[in-house]
C-alpha cells in the first residue's frame, strides 16, 4: 500500500513533493513515553492550493492526514499514529506582506518564529510570543497549539496575535477567517476555534499577525530565595504591586542544583528558589518598573542581581537552555505543563516533589510563575526510559494532573494535549463539555480524518 499511495500522491502533487514515510522525520520533541509513528507517506505541499487539493483527495478516499510544523511540540501532537499522510508545511515559508505602519504581518504556516521576530525587529516592531526553539518552530504549529512562552504574562499567547487565518477545511475547501482588521464582531469567531485545535479541525496555511512597537529597554531582575514559599510570596508581591512585568519566571531548588552553576549573573548556590522578573518599555518606564519589582522582592530575597547589557541576553539564553540541561542529568526526563491559579503556585511546586518522591522519582520544576504555569519534571534514566521506570512516571503524571485540577488549575497550560494527554481532558471537563468538543470536531471533520488518535 505504501508504494501505491506514494505513487498516487506523486501523480497529484509531483514526485518532488512526496516521500515515503520516515519515522525519524516525523517525531516531535516529546521525551519519555515512546510513540510508534504510523504513516504511509509524507507530502510537502508548496502552496495553500496544494494543501487543499491534498485534503480533498484524502477526504474522498478516507485517508488520514496529520499536519506537521517544525516538530518542536512536547505532547506527540504532530506525530502520526493512524497511518495515512503526514502533511509537512515547511515549504509554505513566504512572508506575504509586512506593513510596519499598520503593525502587522501576513505569513505562511511554515515561516519560523525566528523569522517573524527578526522581520519585526528590523522595522522597529516586536512579535512577543517566544515558545522556544525559535529557529525551528513554525507559525502554523504555534497557532495550532496556541504556544506561549515567558513573555505571555504581559503580551499574551500566540492566539492573541492572530487576526486572521487561511485554512484548508474538509472536504478540501480554502477558507479565510478574519483578516488584517483589528476588530471583528461578525458572527462566531471561528478562527479562535482553530487556534489551539492541534490540527484536528483544519490545516492552517497562513495567518495575519499583529505586531507591537518594540520596547526600548528590557531590564530583568534575578532574585534567589531560601525556599519555595518565600519565592512564591515574592511573585505574589510583584503582581500585587501593580507593576505589569513582561515576564516572571521561576526555578525550584532541585532545578537550580542541576542548572544553576551556569547562571551568568548571580551565585545561586544553596538557594531553594529563583525568580527572574523583567520590566520593559521606554528606558525610563523600564527603570521605574524595575525599581518597583525590586522593592517587592528584596525584603524576601537572599540575593538580588540586575543584569545589564550583554548580561540580559546571556540570562535568557541560560533560561532557554534549562530544559536540555535537566534532561541530561540522568539521561532523560518527562515533563508536564500544568497551570494553577498563581496563589496556588507553591502548592503545585511542592506537590511535584511530593508525588515524585512517593513514586521513587527524582523531581523538579521550573516555569512561568506569573501565569502559574509549572513545568513539573520527573528525571528518568534514559530516552526512552526503561519500562518499569516509565510505569512509575505514568502513575506520577496521572496523580499530578489530578492534583492540578484539584488546585483549580488545568492539565495543560501551553503544550496542548496531543497524544501524551489524549485522555486527560476528562480530569477537568464535564461530560457536557466533552460532548460539546466532540460535536465541534464532527462539524469541522465529519469523517474524523484530521490528526486521528489524539485527544479529541
Amino acid at each position: 500500500m505504501t508504494g501505491s499511495l506514494v505513487d498516487d500522491l506523486a501523480a497529484l502533487l509531483g514526485a518532488e513533493r512526496v516521500a515515503p514515510f520516515d519515522a525519524r522525520a516525523t517525531r516531535d520533541a516529546l521525551r519519555g513515553p515512546a510513540i510508534e509513528p504510523r504513516a504511509d507517506a509524507v507530502a510537502y505541499p508548496e502552496s495553500p492550493e496544494q494543501v487543499a487539493e491534498l485534503l480533498a483527495w484524502c477526504y474522498e478516499r478516507e485517508v488520514p492526514l496529520t499536519a506537521r510544523g517544525g516538530g518542536t511540540g512536547l505532547t506527540g501532537g504532530a506525530t502520526p499514529v493512524a497511518g495515512g499522510v503526514v502533511v509537512a508545511l515547511e515549504r509554505l515559508n513566504r512572508v506575504r506582506a509586512l506593513d510596519p505602519g499598520q503593525w502587522r504581518v501576513e505569513v505562511e504556516a511554515g515561516v519560523t518564529t525566528a523569522t517573524v521576530q527578526r522581520r519585526a525587529r528590523e522595522v522597529g516592531l516586536y512579535f512577543p510570543p517566544d515558545p522556544g526553539a525559535a529557529e525551528q518552530s513554525q507559525i502554523g504549529g504555534n497557532i495550532a497549539t496556541n504556544a506561549g512562552g515567558p513573555h505571555a504574562l504581559r503580551y499574551g499567547t500566540t492566539g492573541d496575535f492572530v487576526t486572521g487565518l487561511e485554512v484548508a477545511l474538509p472536504p478540501g475547501e480554502m477558507v479565510s477567517l478574519g483578516g488584517a482588521v483589528r476588530k471583528d464582531a461578525a458572527g462566531f469567531d471561528a478562527k479562535r476555534l482553530l487556534v489551539g485545535s492541534e490540527g484536528a479541525l483544519g490545516i492552517i496555511t497562513a495567518a495575519h499577525l499583529r505586531l507591537v512597537p518594540a520596547p526600548e529597554a528590557r531590564l530583568p531582575l534575578v532574585a534567589a530565595f531560601a525556599d519555595v514559599r518565600s519565592g512564591c510570596e515574592a511573585v505574589q508581591a510583584i503582581l500585587g504591586s501593580g507593576v505589569q512585568a513582561s515576564a516572571i519566571e521561576y526555578l525550584d531548588g532541585r532545578t537550580l542544583g542541576l542548572a544553576g552553576g551556569a547562571l551568568p549573573v548571580l551565585d545561586a548556590g544553596g538557594a531553594g528558589f529563583l525568580v527572574i522578573a523583567e520590566a520593559d518599555g521606554t528606558a525610563d518606564e523600564a527603570e521605574r518598573q524595575l525599581a518597583e519589582i525590586a522593592a517587592a522582592v528584596e525584603p524576601l530575597a537572599q540575593r538580588v542581581a540586575r543584569p545589564r547589557g550583554r548580561e540580559v541576553d546571556e540570562l535568557w539564553r541560560w533560561r532557554d537552555g534549562v530544559s536540555n540541561v535537566v534532561a541530561t542529568a540522568r539521561g532523560g526526563k518527562v515533563s508536564e505543563d500544568i497551570a494553577v491559579p498563581v496563589e496556588r503556585l507553591a502548592d503545585a511546586i511542592e506537590a511535584t516533589l511530593r508525588i515524585g518522591a512517593e513514586h521513587g522519582l527524582d523531581a523538579c520544576s521550573w516555569g512561568h510563575a506569573g501565569d502559574g504555569n509549572v513545568h513539573a519534571t520527573f528525571l528518568v534514566s534514559g530516552d526512552p526510559a526503561p519500562p518499569e521506570e516509565l510505569e512509575r512516571v505514568e502513575a506520577a503524571v496521572g496523580e499530578l494532573l489530578r492534583e492540578a485540577v484539584a488546585l483549580g488549575g488545568t492539565v495543560s497550560g501551553e503544550h496542548g494535549l496531543g497524544w501524551l494527554k489524549r485522555d486527560a481532558l476528562a480530569y477537568q471537563a464535564s461530560q457536557a463539555e466533552l460532548e460539546l468538543q466532540r460535536r465541534i470536531k464532527r462539524a469541522f471533520d465529519p469523517k474524523g480524518l484530521l490528526n486521528p488518535g489524539k485527544w479529541i
